[in-house]
């Protein structure tokens, strides 16, 4: 029953996804590979109730399918982080799924009966292309999580360098539909069909029910990383790997130090921090330099990356107004806001991250009561 509801949801949510107005080159990505999903599970579903007898021209064919789904995950990982979306180097990634067809052309050749005989006597006579089809299985599905999770943790170092407030760029999906698929890679290593595909399933039913209720990716008010596509026009590699080459050179100490005075003066004086969606290229723009300048004058100097620098700046503002008696009649929330976090969650999160405490756990020491 459970391989029959992963079935149907894996070829609905293609479907959904497919049809999604103004959907993009991740949704297609996905819908794909849902599709594919669907497929794979029908497939097995065949094979495990025996029906393969009454379907034999579908044998054989499940057997490559598991070089799939790696280079599907790499893919939408890399179509959501915006990182070289080249169409050209896709079928690089398909290439063992193309060599595994050829090396089963044998199986192929065979009549219906012949296929049927060998399914039924475990593989026999196609032994050493099965040990070569298992190890290339367990190397696309570890060598895909780590290159999605590295892909993943170069743009959640990115764009904690460009913005000050990530609450709108959600990585929580991608993070779990990388660790999900790790998770399936599991029992593979221990050869065991059952537990791979239960785990499949219940993957499946995670997609459909974290897409759906908590980040949307189903409908058009998609929070995932996208969201970052709000606040810039445009995120490539290019440009990351060209930010990259700049923080890591030696920029003249005396021009960051000039900068950096700049930079002090300005939060100083304008207290910029205090505006919620402040991110790199604007306050570039107020300092007259460069971006990539001013976010090597932060990394360097100061430490921190860009995210980092500005929340310190907020939260050191919280301390320092909370104390004063104008503002013991206001919440401790409206405080939050007013020195630039626009959530309670953010604040709370970034409050304890920076002091240790939770912003109640502080107040209280210090004997500061707010409304």
């Amino acid at each position: 029953m459970l391989h029959l509801i992963g079935i149907i949801i894996s070829f609905f949510l293609s479907l959904i996804l497919f049809t999604k107005k103004g959907k993009s080159q991740a949704d297609l990505i996905l819908s794909f590979w849902l599709f594919f999903i669907g497929t794979h599970l029908s497939l097995f579903y065949i094979h495990i109730t025996g029906q393969y007898v009454r379907f034999p021209y579908f044998l054989g064919f499940e057997i490559p399918l598991p070089l799939i789904h790696g280079p599907f995950l790499y893919l939408y990982t890399r179509s959501l982080t915006s990182q070289n979306n080249k169409k050209e180097h896709w079928v690089i990634h398909f290439l063992p799924l193309i060599v595994a067809n050829g090396l089963l052309y044998k199986f192929f050749l065979l009549s219906f009966n012949e296929r049927i005989q060998v399914y039924a006597n475990a593989g026999i006579g196609f032994e050493n292309v099965m040990k070569w089809m298992y190890l290339a299985t367990l190397l696309s599905g570890v060598i895909y999580v780590i290159l999605s999770l590295s892909l993943l943790k170069k743009y959640s170092e990115y764009i904690s360098n460009q913005f000050s407030d990530l609450e709108k760029i959600n990585l929580n999906w991608l993070r779990y539909l990388i660790l999900g698929i790790g998770a399936i890679w599991i029992p593979v290593f221990f050869a065991n069909d059952i537990y791979t595909f239960t785990i499949l399933d219940i993957f499946i039913l995670f997609v459909g029910y974290f897409g759906v209720k908590q980040v949307g990716i189903f409908t058009n008010s998609n929070m995932t990383s996208q969201s970052i596509n709000e606040k810039e026009d445009e995120v490539d590699a290019t440009n990351i790997v060209e930010k990259t080459k700049y923080q890591s050179s030696t920029a003249d100490e005396s021009l960051l130090l000039k900068i950096h005075q700049d930079l002090q003066a300005l939060m100083q004086e304008e207290k910029l921090y205090k505006h919620p969606e402040l991110n790199l290229e604007e306050l570039a723009q107020r300092l007259k330099v460069n971006p990539n300048t001013l976010s090597q004058v932060i990394n360097s100097i100061e430490n921190k990356n860009f995210f980092d620098y500005i929340n310190e700046q907020r939260i050191a503002e919280f301390i320092r107004i909370s104390v004063l008696q104008e503002n013991q009649r206001f919440t401790l929330l409206s405080l939050a806001f007013e020195v630039g976090f626009n959530s309670k969650t953010s604040f709370n999160r970034n409050f304890k991250r920076i002091t240790g405490q939770t912003p109640t756990m502080y107040l209280k020491e210090q004997k500061i009561q707010l409304e």
